[in-house]
């Protein structure tokens, strides 16, 4: 009976990593927005490794030690990875490098090993091709069998060759690691922080946020940079050594690669010291990495050692630790975000972390708190999730004196007293009045943001004002606002008044899914709207919809069909959604219209067009019952090209795409 009770244990704690995994691994790849820290990651993976190992009947092929991290967002065309792009083993003590330069030594049956070491850049892993030495495509890691078609961004970074030289393979795939500057990233940052847009956590998921925009010009903006590493095909290119690669070959074909920062390193001993090395000068450099990469330098070696399921034999990421330090906790309070979310966030006595002053950490939820058994009074360990977020990773249990007050998150809105609402696993909390006060701030800034109506002007002290001194009490209010109204707030004169206006009468005239967007729906971004819009064509259509109707729409699951159900389902939010209907807001049916002439007709834009820009351009057929895609494939049926068409015209011409010029895609939006 004790062992049968064991084995249950042991399954139930697969299955929690698993859930636990999985959940991470969505918001860190899909929503670029991590909720642990890289090496709390790491621990979960490795448990979960070491507890399969030790129960190999218990493995499953969808256990995520069976397959590269990382999903396939369906909004970008799938572009399938020959050879897969495996994700790297991560290592973080040096005893692990000298285990690993062992495992390398014995597999090869020698007695030394030479390593090609370089920095761990944290941005996003993509692969490029070229043919006939043109760039033509650019593709995402995705779950390392299967990217997302990127081109038209990665197009943007200056720095990448959109032609190579003579001498370079006709064809090409190369792999590299897309990434952010420190300071561009701080520049990026501030500018969403003063339009009331949702941070970027850190360089790297500002990076993968870059690289997944639908509109390439916002990635322009935000000067990418990119390293290439390693060749992945190139017909003819016979390289004995990593080294060559980097040091040589890679440049010779003006592809940027980390030559200027790597090693060549005899044995585990010299790769311990360049880590030693990297890890003293991080906080100098220009750009976040959070490790070293260790590559075994003879590539026939890299043959003969193989690969595993995940990753290869032959390489191993030798991470940095998080940057941490202990400090206490003064005290707990919950925020609450803009879609209710109650979150619970500790103050902490002021300690220095990266060279950063840390006040407060996230303590994330409930479960989270139970988990860790986190207590007001309690010493703690506090570390900056990819060095940008802190949170509390464990107590110090041994300094406990008694005195310290476990801690739960309120039954109660902290600021409107509404009951809270939670879920089964206690992971989520939230407030259901869309009109507390502390919500309706959040919901006003990401109401007016870029990625909802688009107001201009609105901003985090805007909004705090306007509910402040009492002039929106819920979303609608804001097209009620008179000229006098906007000068009762600060630093707005009558200049700036009529600006606020204009900008407020504008959005009306409202695409439906950004109309979506902008209500905050819990768990409907982007991608969720696009399909609600082309599914339903109004937002009538979709206040009336019920799950069963929802979960037949292909890309919404059980979870975020009942929160869609839920909102609508509020009788705040239908008399918020009917005020803003009647004040003029016009949701139109723009990204694949219920109906029109070019429903089910899949589309392609490039070149420059002379009546619209290409976002007009694919706004109009959406509007019209169009599917919009970045990338020519077999199932497009039309190429709209404009002047300077490039690698797309040519994909389409050898598909036997039809190809179309701008007047005729004019005249097909009047049939």
């Amino acid at each position: 009976m004790p062992e049968r009770d064991s084995s249950c244990k042991v399954k139930e704690e697969i299955e929690q990593l698993r859930e636990e995994i999985e959940y991470n691994n969505y918001h860190y790849y899909v929503q670029d927005s991590p909720q642990i820290s890289d090496a709390e990651y790491d621990r979960l993976l490795c448990r979960l490794e070491k507890l399969e190992a030790d129960h190999p009947e218990l493995i499953t092929p969808d256990s995520p030690t069976q397959r590269v991290s990382g999903e396939v967002d369906e909004t970008f065309e799938p572009v399938e990875h020959s050879p897969p792009m495996l994700s790297l083993r991560a290592i973080y003590q040096e005893a692990e490098a000298y285990e690993f330069d062992q495992v390398c030594r014995e597999g090869l049956g020698v007695g030394q090993v030479d390593y090609v070491v370089e920095p761990k850049f944290d941005g996003l892993a993509v692969s490029l091709l070229y043919e006939g030495r043109q760039f033509t495509r650019a593709a995402t890691r995705g779950d390392g069998y299967t990217g997302e078609d990127v081109t038209a961004n990665v197009r943007t970074i200056p720095s990448l060759p959109l032609r190579l030289p003579d001498g370079a393979p006709e064809d090409l795939v190369v792999r590299g690691e897309g990434y952010m500057l420190t300071d561009d990233f701080r520049r990026l940052n501030d500018e969403r922080e003063r339009c009331g847009e949702r941070l970027f956590a850190n360089p790297r998921n500002a990076a993968a946020g870059s690289l997944r925009q639908l509109d390439s010009s916002v990635t322009a903006a935000r000067k990418l940079q990119i390293i290439l590493y390693h060749i992945a095909h190139a017909p003819g290119v016979q390289p004995e050594r990593q080294w060559y690669v980097i040091r040589d070959i890679l440049p010779s074909w003006r592809l940027r690669s980390p030559a200027n920062w790597a090693e060549l390193c005899t044995g585990a001993g010299e790769v311990v010291q360049y880590h030693r090395r990297l890890m003293a000068q991080r906080d100098d450099l220009p750009y976040e990495i959070d490790g070293i990469v260790v590559k075994v330098d003879r590539l026939d070696w890299q043959r003969r050692l193989g690969t595993r399921t995940r990753d290869p034999r032959w390489a191993a990421a030798f991470k940095f630790p998080a940057r941490g330090a202990l400090s206490r906790v003064l005290d707990i309070d919950v925020q609450v975000g803009r879609t209710g979310k109650l979150t619970p966030v500790a103050w902490l006595e002021p300690v220095q972390i990266g060279g950063a002053t840390v006040r407060r950490a996230s303590l994330h939820n409930q479960s989270e708190i139970n988990r860790k058994d986190v207590r007001v009074g309690d010493r703690v360990l506090v570390e900056r999730a990819g060095d940008v977020i802190p949170y509390v990773v464990e107590v110090v249990q041994d300094e406990r004196t008694g005195e310290e007050r476990p801690f739960r998150i309120p039954d109660n809105c902290p600021v409107c007293n509404t009951t809270a609402v939670w879920s089964d696993d206690e992971k989520t909390v939230r407030c259901p009045n869309l009109s507390c006060p502390a919500q309706l701030k959040e919901r006003i800034r990401y109401f007016a943001s870029r990625a909802g109506m688009d107001i201009e002007g609105i901003g985090e002290r805007t909004a705090d004002q306007l509910v402040e001194r009492g002039l929106v009490e819920d979303l609608a209010d804001i097209y009620a606002l008179d000229k006098d109204d906007w000068l009762r707030l600060d630093k707005v004169a009558d200049r700036t008044a009529e600006n606020l206006l204009e900008a407020v009468e504008k959005s009306k005239d409202v695409p439906l899914r950004r109309f979506l967007v902008a209500l905050g729906i819990p768990l409907v971004g982007e991608h969720v709207a696009e399909l609600l819009s082309r599914r339903y064509g109004s937002v009538q259509k979709i206040m009336q919809a019920h799950e069963e109707s929802l979960l037949a729409v292909n890309g919404i699951g059980p979870e975020v069909a009942s929160s869609i159900v839920t909102f609508f389902s509020s009788s705040d939010n239908r008399r918020v959604l009917c005020r803003l209907l009647e004040v003029g807001v016009s949701p139109r049916a723009d990204f694949y219209g219920a109906e029109g002439p070019l429903e089910n007709v899949t589309m392609v834009l490039t070149g420059r067009l002379d009546r619209w820009t290409r976002e007009e351009a694919a706004e109009l057929a959406r509007a019209q019952g169009a599917r919009v895609t970045s990338g020519v494939s077999g199932n497009t049926d039309y190429l709209v090209a404009g002047a300077g068409g490039g690698s797309k015209l040519r994909k389409a011409e050898s598909l036997g795409v039809e190809i179309i010029d701008e007047e005729t895609f004019a005249e097909m939006l009047q049939q």
